[in-house]
């Protein structure tokens, strides 16, 4: 087996397996809202859209499957965070999500003049009408697709790229948001949901290299490691230009997520351009839906023993009918639900990589961790705590539960030893 080109494959299946239209559609609008500060958010965009998927994929390789994730808090949690996982990457928001960036920047574009619901309303019907065929017939169209779009949006990303650099798109202007740069550029990479994604990315990534003779932990950390560097470069691209070029165009005020990039692709490429790469973005949007239609309906169809079909089916209208509540709607629902379920993503994925296998330290943390989200998305005054001004409330009380679970469990040990 040639090593080095393994790693090469498996760099370039983490990047198209990370690469969707929440990349594209993100750091642009992080650029228009940052403006002269798009280097300070550019660098927290890049811990929770490269570093965090990076490192729960690396996690994988002590867990092994998504079973034992989370179970060392409780099985009943494990089972709670996953349902849960899969709901927010499944129906909830990602699913609905593909068929709203596919009308506003595939076909809106094409029909300016027409009104944009019953536009909206058609496109979502015909997006999860093809999504549910070709999720209940097994097509290699999707495979195809992806393979072919990848290269040509990254294409266009260049091209968008050189002319926006070599060009004068604007100057940035200072910013508009209230928060620290790096906190709100952090905070945003939620939106990607890579690292929500690279939980189950990492089950399948393992299951391919055990499948090729893999199985040492130690060989598949070298191939994930060196794997990862090669998709961090290829998203740390895409990422640092459209942070700047958002940032360039960020006096222009009123625009939607969507209108942000489609905005980007008029000024570098012109009408035509911005046409073509929105529907490359919709093709792509379609390979997402697909992949995560599949996984969702197998999971809920083995969790309820409803059939496979049936969750599809039902999963393709439930999405159907949210996506036509548009991008900007869907993204402000799941802000609360990725504010609770990012920090304790995060904490799991760091006791994992560390190897920790105290329970106790588990229940600790991700309880405290938990409790201190929760109560940061309903606004309870968490500014006492270091840290929480910056948006991150969380990492101190987490550190505290995580050093005094350990003390804690010595003490014990400890005391044990003294009564034997």
């Amino acid at each position: 087996m040639n090593k080095k080109k393994e790693i090469l494959i498996l760099g370039f299946a983490l990047f198209s397996m990370f690469f969707g239209a929440g990349n594209l559609l993100f750091p642009p609008s992080v650029g228009v809202a940052v403006g002269k500060d798009w280097f300070q958010a550019g660098l927290g965009f890049f811990l929770t859209g490269i570093g965090l998927p990076l490192l729960g994929i690396l996690a994988f390789t002590k867990v092994g499957s998504l079973d034992e994730f989370a179970n060392k808090v409780s099985n009943k949690f494990n089972m709670i965070y996953s349902t849960t996982l899969i709901l927010v990457i499944g129906p909830l928001f990602a699913i609905p999500r593909t068929g709203s960036t596919t009308f506003e920047m595939g076909v809106l574009p094409l029909f300016p003049n027409t009104n944009p619901t019953i536009i909206a309303i058609i496109t979502s019907v015909v997006f999860f009408g093809v999504t549910l065929f070709l999720v209940l017939n097994e097509s290699s169209i999707t495979d195809i697709l992806g393979k072919f779009l990848t290269p040509i949006i990254l294409i266009i990303l260049s091209l968008i790229t050189v002319l926006g650099i070599t060009g004068n798109l604007g100057t940035p202007v200072d910013s508009t948001i209230s928060t620290n740069p790096l906190s709100y550029g952090f905070i945003s990479g939620y939106q990607t949901m890579d690292a929500l994604a690279s939980v189950l990315f990492g089950v399948i990534i393992i299951s391919g290299l055990e499948g090729k003779g893999i199985k040492d932990k130690g060989e598949q950390k070298i191939f994930l490691s060196n794997a990862g560097f090669i998709a961090a470069i290829g998203l740390g691209f895409i990422y640092l230009s459209l942070i700047y070029l958002g940032a360039q165009i960020s006096s222009i005020k009123g625009l939607t997520t969507a209108q942000t990039t489609l905005t980007l692709a008029q000024l570098t490429l012109g009408n035509v351009g911005k046409i073509a790469f929105g529907i490359c973005v919709a093709a792509a949007c379609l390979t997402t839906s697909v992949g995560l239609v599949a996984l969702a309906s197998d999971w809920f169809s083995k969790l309820t023993k409803i059939s496979y079909k049936k969750m599809a089916i039902g999963m393709c209208i439930f999405s159907t009918i949210l996506s036509v509540a548009g991008l900007d709607y869907i993204i402000s629902l799941s802000v609360p639900v990725l504010v609770i379920l990012y920090p304790v993503t995060i904490v799991l994925i760091l006791l994992n990589i560390f190897g920790i296998q105290n329970h106790l330290t588990f229940k600790a943390v991700v309880s405290v961790t938990l409790i201190i989200s929760i109560a940061e998305t309903f606004k309870v005054d968490l500014s006492f705590i270091p840290l929480a001004k910056a948006g991150f409330p969380w990492i101190i009380p987490s550190l505290i539960a995580f050093v005094g679970s350990l003390l804690l469990k010595n003490e014990n040990n400890i005391t044990l030893k003294d009564r034997v």
